[in-house]
């Protein structure tokens, strides 16, 4: 059997000022998705769809505004646990792994995932941090 390596694993966060029951809706509801999820600017989600259940799939179509790139970022769901966590699976295998802390009048969300080996593990944080910060600001200003 061949030797394989864990992979990496990367964890972002951001506590968002807004309740639990909010958050969660937010980011699992795709009228709203589609207003958060993105890592910068010139950049956007044009659409998406979200069968929250286990077995469940999502897809959002992440495009630059001025149309020269665009992917489909797509998973299906392992676990489902109302306004406590989310796990899926991308479609290249890799795994992600949310939680969502009430904190009360705020709410902690806390999402791992597995790098890919294309770009460093650096650029991959900080990507889905600033996805993750546009979604704290998303949310508490709506």
């Amino acid at each position: 059997m061949e030797n394989q390596t864990a992979p990496t694993k990367i964890t972002v966060e951001t506590t968002v000022n807004a309740p639990v029951q909010k958050v969660w809706d937010f980011w699992t509801n795709p009228s709203h998705v589609t207003q958060w999820n993105q890592a910068s600017d010139d950049w956007h989600t044009t659409k998406a769809t979200n069968d929250l259940r286990v077995g469940g799939k999502f897809t959002s179509r992440m495009e630059a505004k001025d149309g020269s790139f665009g992917f489909d970022f797509e998973g299906e769901y392992d676990t489902v646990e109302t306004h406590q966590s989310i796990a899926y699976k991308m479609t290249d295998g890799r795994k992600v792994n949310i939680t969502f802390t009430d904190l009360g009048h705020s709410t902690q969300v806390s999402e791992t995932f597995d790098a890919e080996t294309e770009n460093p593990v650096e650029m991959q944080e900080a990507g889905w941090q600033a996805i993750m910060n546009n979604f704290k600001t998303y949310t508490e200003s709506n």
